[in-house]
Parts: C-alpha cells; structure tokens; sequence
C-alpha cells in the first residue's frame, strides 16, 4: 500500500471516529481550523452590502425595501413579468399580496399539493428564505411553510424571493449552525438564477430552475 492511500484512509477513519486503526497506518488529526463566525453580526450594513453585490454579480436583481413597502414591489415585479398567475407556499404571509391585481394566487402545501404540469402553468413564485450567506452570496430555503416544496421554488419561471436582512449572515459556517436545528428538512441552496455553460462557455438560463430571480432584502 503506498503512503499516500495509507495516509488518506488514515484520514478517513479519524474522520469517521474509528478506534481500530489497521495495523501500520498512521493517525492524523483532521485539521479544523476554518472560520466559523464572520467579522460583522448578522444584519450589519456591511453584510447586507456585499451580499447585494454578490447576488448581482450572479444576476440576480435585488430590491431593497421596508415592510411597508414590499407589498407594492411584489405587486410591481409580477405585472413587469407580466404575470397572470402566481404560487405561493401556504405559509407566506397574506399581506405581501394584499396589492396584487388581475393576478390568480395558487396556495401549494403538503397536504395539497399542485402537480408538476400545474406548477409549470404558473408565472411565477413567491417564497420567504431561511437563512443568507453574504460571502457567497446564496439563499437557502428549507421547506418551513412560507417557503413550501422544493418544487415550488424550482419549476415556475420566474422566483422572487423574501428575505429578512436579519436573516442575511457573513459566511457559510453561520448559516449551517442555523440549518443544523432542523438537519431533516428538504433544502435547496440558491446562488443566482438558474444557469448552466457548454464547453463554448456559451450561457444558459433556465434549465434546472427558475429562469429569473427577485430578491427583496426587507428591513
């Protein structure tokens, strides 16, 4: 067995907690020494200004606005789609719609879920967020009510989703220590809209989601 692969297993079953090496094989602590808090709380102007950034580097479009006026940007985005219809988890909050017009709200939840060639009827989605990570510039979801099935997120065109700046946090680290109160929940880790590239580096939205991605930072 060369060095090398004998180190690697090594590694491996420290990892795993083993307690019976094989005979030969050299113990070597797994270094963890990675960051695990940011430079700035959860919600500080500095988190929330590179995570914009980061969030339109990926083309995404971001709004930032107060609760007052979120009801009006959502009623804005969707008619700039145009948008003749509209899926929201069951527990999203009523009054983010409460300035819709000539737009059919769809409610999906688990007890009554729209099918596949429903959701792929539907305009767009309308979705909160569990958790953001400025240094990257993701959003995670995790099935909580207000932001429903993956589905949900996944199969409608357009996704304009909710987030709460004190839900935006610096790094990774922070937001899985938050995910890890609830590790059985269905996640989905969204960094931009959909997009893929051929060898030609020729870009493609669209194919494995949403197509176009809203984010309104609410303060």
């Amino acid at each position: 067995m060369s060095d090398a692969r004998t180190e690697i297993l090594s590694r491996i079953r420290t990892a795993l907690g083993s307690s019976t090496p094989e005979p030969g094989t050299v113990s070597t602590a797994v270094p963890r020494e990675y960051r695990s808090l940011g430079d700035h709380a959860p919600g500080a102007a500095e988190v929330l200004d590179l995570l914009v950034d980061r969030l339109e580097d990926y083309k995404a479009r971001v709004h930032r606005v107060t609760a007052a006026e979120l009801p009006a940007l959502l009623a804005r985005l969707l008619a700039e789609v145009p948008a003749s219809s509209v899926v929201v988890p069951a527990g999203v909050e009523g009054a983010w719609l409460g300035a819709l017009a000539d737009v059919e709200v769809r409610t999906d939840s688990r007890e009554a879920p729209l099918s596949a060639t429903e959701l792929d009827g539907i305009d767009a989605v309308v979705t909160a967020a569990r958790v953001a990570v400025a240094e990257t510039g993701t959003i995670v979801l995790d099935g909580e009510p207000d932001q429903g099935r993956r589905a949900v997120s996944l199969v409608p065109d357009v996704h304009v989703c909710v987030v709460r700046t004190d839900q935006v946090v610096q790094t990774v680290p922070e937001a899985v220590r938050l995910l890890d109160a609830d590790p059985g929940r269905p996640q989905t880790w969204i960094s931009g809209p959909s997009a893929t590239s051929d060898i030609e580096l020729d870009r493609v939205e669209g194919v494995h989601g949403p197509r176009t991605l809203h984010v309104a930072l609410v303060s």
